[in-house]
């Protein structure tokens, strides 16, 4: 096949380039995209409400823009989809190994099988990089609008939620529902790993939470004290 050459792996072996091209390449591109589809859904809405909110509240203050926390926050959620991806892919992937991206699918433990779960590894890092360029784009526009409200803490806590986000849908899709991979392949019982995943996810959404809201916190009171 003509794609075999221009598409899969050009650089490697005839067995590993049909290797990848048996994994249903076309397809698994389209399941592989879904999760940022439904990351690109989640950040447009929280970005419009956030915004939609923060309208009808500026509307008694219009010099209020100072204190609007939602530029940073939803730049820093795209960062921290993307680094968050970025982390999965590191530590999971590569350093502990214990799953690859299609490694309930396609077994990781021969030569062919692991360079197969490469390449779509490398796939998965390449839509991470995307996100997290679109993260630096909106994080560097922020400068012509310099009245925003700039705090470390709507940095680190807009990352942690996008982070988090990252994981809870990254998990219940590609986990739950499409079943491509486990968190950790080489178990007994690999649900469970799963479960702990979703887990930690929720906790790192509600710390970015808590240190979102006590600059929003901060915003009310200024504004209570100014009316």
């Amino acid at each position: 096949m003509l794609y075999l050459n221009i598409i899969c792996c050009t650089t490697c072996n005839k067995g590993i380039r049909e290797g990848i091209a048996n994994s249903a390449i076309f397809p698994n591109l389209v399941t592989m995209l879904s999760p940022f589809l439904v990351l690109a859904a989640v950040v447009i809405i929280l970005s419009w409400l956030g915004q939609r909110r923060h309208l009808r509240s500026i509307t008694a203050f219009p010099r209020m823009e100072l204190a609007n926390p939602v530029p940073l926050t939803t730049a820093a959620i795209i960062l921290g989809i993307g680094v968050g991806g970025f982390i999965d892919g590191i530590v999971f992937h590569q350093i502990l190994q214990w799953h690859q991206m299609l490694s309930s699918k396609i077994t990781a433990t021969d030569y062919v099988g692991k360079s197969v779960n490469m390449f779509w590894d490398g796939i998965f890092h390449l839509f991470c990089l995307m996100v997290l360029m679109v993260g630096v784009v909106k994080l560097w526009q922020l400068n012509k609008r310099p009245l925003l409200n700039f705090s470390i803490k709507l940095l680190t806590g807009g990352m942690l939620i996008g982070w988090a986000i990252f994981n809870m849908v990254e998990g219940i899709i590609n986990h739950h529902i499409l079943k491509l991979h486990n968190v950790r392949e080489q178990t007994p019982a690999p649900e469970n790993a799963n479960i702990f995943f979703l887990a930690g996810s929720l906790i790192l959404f509600f710390v970015g939470l808590l240190l979102v809201n006590s600059v929003s916190v901060s915003v009310r009171t200024y504004r209570n004290n100014h009316h």
